[in-house]
């Protein structure tokens, strides 16, 4: 690769200048770029103006570093010495003709009130500081990165538009205006805010009936997937709205309501009341959609650390509607969000695809570009398995789909930051224990086999390194 080709302009201010000038530009010499400097390379008896003229106008000279402090900035601006001369050839029209990437104002000094030395010429352009001892590596970096074209930020590849984008036609749940309006109500604390949430709530609710699969041609695990992507607007509507509440809510009023727009969710997953004939699988995208809301709800309430807010959804009941309950049972816990899909099994059989997991697979494909990682999913879904667990003796009560992915049996975050006993003493709420050695009898429970851990193949963890048992509480 052939070294690029720098000129450097800068006024003779004083001795102290000129000294940092040639260590500047001796850095940069060590670092890879033929830099062009009078002092080395404007000889006596040589045209000092064709030189100048030539190292702006040379399109072998691809870039051109303007070293600015206050006597540069003053001559510039009244044209004066070599400086003046220099101004007059970097002109504001030959400066229009070249690329604008050919040049960059360095910054080596501010004035009193932290504004930089600039020509008038140049002010409206980005410029590279380095007058701050602190950030001088930085930016020197930076001031590398220009020469060399290797921005720090690349521009990534377009990809493809969603594919929920690219139908004719498609389902608008038309929540739109009524999300905004709540967004902003609770940002700005606006009395009406928790009035707005309910109108949200309920209109959401109302409307995804819309979303309901009916009968269709072809393939009918075609037609959840395609239903469940058409959905992807609305669902990052709830996710921006609960990662809203989470940031400027401090009480759990707003969670309440959250925990009751769950409840009022739970019938689209199972058969409508006037519905007389059904299959299993007949509401399967509504309980992927449902599913994956409870667990974004968790994750980001436990991503900003509202720990107490995230134990409501865990520990208060869901109200079952009549047509649901058995006349005893009306209320029932988070576990109802998560329910088998047989058309996603029907799937994997069906094209052969081989994947452990079809909706974890489908989980983290839809993580992308939405503030959540898809680490606080699988840490949300892996709390949700020990509340389970730790509260009911049935078998698998909550199955953990997304620790499909979890390749490290490292604590996640939550409780590795247990090992301070005053962060557990928070933590230790959202799997109802009181002490870490509450935890023993289900641990036990695993090692002596009286209990099945959850299983993909051979493939399972371990809920000890998880939640990292032998540290829990070991700090004060």
């Amino acid at each position: 690769m052939t070294a690029p080709k720098l000129f450097i302009s800068y006024s003779w201010s004083d001795r102290e200048h000129e000294q940092w000038v040639v260590n500047l530009a001796t850095e940069l010499r060590e670092s890879g770029v033929d830099v062009i400097l009078d002092k080395w390379d404007l000889k006596e008896g040589n045209d000092a103006i064709a030189f100048m003229e030539q190292m702006v106008t040379n399109p072998k000279i691809k870039k051109v570093a303007i070293i600015c402090d206050e006597l540069y900035a003053i001559k510039a601006d009244g044209r004066a010495g070599g400086v003046g001369t220099e101004t007059q050839i970097i002109s504001k029209e030959v400066y229009e003709k070249q690329a604008q990437e050919k040049f960059v104002a360095v910054v080596t000094k501010k004035d009193e009130n932290g504004k930089p030395f600039l020509p008038t010429y140049y002010k409206s352009r980005i410029y590279i500081d380095l007058s701050e001892a602190d950030r001088y590596a930085e930016n020197f970096e930076r001031l590398l990165r220009w020469i060399f074209d290797k921005p720090l930020y690349v521009k990534p590849d377009l990809g493809n538009k969603p594919s929920f984008l690219s139908e004719s036609e498609h389902v608008s749940l038309g929540t739109t205006a009524l999300f905004k309006r709540c967004v902003d109500a609770i940002k700005n604390n606006k009395a009406y805010a928790e009035g707005a949430l309910d109108e949200y709530c309920d209109l959401f609710v109302s409307n995804l009936e819309r979303f309901r699969l009916l009968k269709t041609d072809g393939e009918f695990d075609d037609a959840v997937i395609k239903n469940i992507e058409e959905f992807i607007p609305y669902r990052n509507e709830l996710i921006q709205l609960f990662t809203t509440i989470a940031q400027y809510c401090t009480t759990t009023e707003f969670v309440q309501r959250i925990h009751r727009l769950f409840e009022n969710l739970i019938p689209y997953m199972n058969r409508p009341i006037n519905v007389t004939q059904w299959t299993e699988w007949d509401f399967d995208n509504f309980k992927f959609i449902v599913h994956e809301l409870f667990l974004y709800a968790l994750a980001i309430l436990l991503k900003h650390d509202r720990l107490d807010q995230a134990n409501i959804l865990l520990q208060q009941q869901y109200f079952l509607p009549e047509n649901l309950s058995d006349g005893r049972n009306v209320m029932i816990s988070f576990v109802t969000f998560q329910k088998g899909l047989r058309s996603l099994q029907y799937r994997n059989e069906r094209l052969k695809l081989n994947r452990l997991s079809i909706r974890a697979e489908l989980l983290k494909e839809r993580c992308k570009g939405i503030g959540v990682e898809f680490y606080h999913l699988m840490q949300a879904d892996f709390v949700a398995f020990m509340r389970a667990e730790i509260e009911t003796n049935s078998f698998r009560s909550w199955w953990p789909e997304t620790l499909v992915y979890r390749e490290h049996n490292n604590a996640f975050e939550i409780f590795a930051r247990s090992i301070s006993k005053t962060y557990f003493d928070r933590v230790k709420v959202l799997l109802a224990i009181s002490t870490p050695k509450d935890l023993e009898p289900l641990f036990k429970s695993y090692q002596d086999g009286s209990r099945r851990l959850p299983s993909w193949g051979f493939d399972s963890f371990n809920p000890i390194f998880l939640i990292g048992y032998e540290h829990l509480a070991t700090r004060p």
